[in-house]
């Protein structure tokens, strides 16, 4: 009998659609220019304190939160693609889901990364510019603004598409798991710790995460 599991807890949740609000804010404000370059940079810092939040909740976080239960290895991958019924093989995210989960956090952190080192010449400079040659940095800012840009917004659409496709063709409400938390599952599948001392714990290292983006933030003050 199919039960409710909770898959999502809280913290993981709200890094997703903050994630998602940034990233969207990230790239309005980039093709405005302007004075939205300033929105643009602190936005950026924002992007940093969440991914070091995934990256360190990617190992301590809600069972099928940390990265261990669901690294995209060749015998999921093979379970996945066999299965062509699309019965639910994995309560978290499912092998290709996991596949652009690391792929998008991948292009966010080579893209907050070279945004760091790119300098526009005209009024916007990263705090990490001064720490490495002028060749780095025109690299940097050629990769920010050529390439990693369309490679994050290609990767975005993939991801919405799947989304449409789980929704109509496999009959999956991903979205909704992703806002209340639960899934409909069979059998007794583990569900993942979200209490209040996980939360307080998250807490922390939300705090500690938006101390390094200042911190990285500061350098550019010197």
């Amino acid at each position: 009998m199919p039960h409710t599991v909770r898959i999502w807890d809280l913290p993981t949740r709200l890094f997703h659609w903050s994630l998602a609000v940034t990233t969207v804010a990230l790239v309005v404000t980039a093709k405005l220019g302007g004075n939205a370059m300033q929105w643009h940079l602190r936005l950026g810092y924002v992007m940093l304190a969440l991914l070091a939040f995934r990256l360190a909740w990617g190992l301590v976080g809600g069972r099928w939160s940390r990265f261990v239960s669901f690294l995209p290895t060749p015998a999921r991958l093979r379970s996945h693609f066999a299965n062509q019924e699309g019965k639910v093989t994995s309560p978290g995210h499912s092998p290709l889901g996991a596949l652009s989960v690391f792929a998008l956090l991948v292009v966010l952190l080579a893209q907050v990364g070279t945004g760091l080192l790119s300098d526009d010449e005209i009024a916007f400079a990263g705090p990490l510019t001064r720490f490495v040659s002028g060749e780095w940095v025109s690299q940097a800012t050629w990769y920010h603004k050529d390439v990693g840009q369309f490679l994050l917004l290609g990767l975005v659409a993939l991801h919405l598409a799947a989304i449409v496709f789980y929704a109509l063709v496999r009959r999956q409400a991903l979205v909704g798991a992703m806002v209340h938390g639960d899934r409909q599952l069979p059998g007794a599948t583990p569900a993942s710790r979200d209490d209040a001392l996980s939360r307080a714990g998250a807490a922390l290292v939300a705090a500690l995460s938006a101390l390094l983006a200042w911190w990285v933030a500061s350098l550019g003050a010197f």
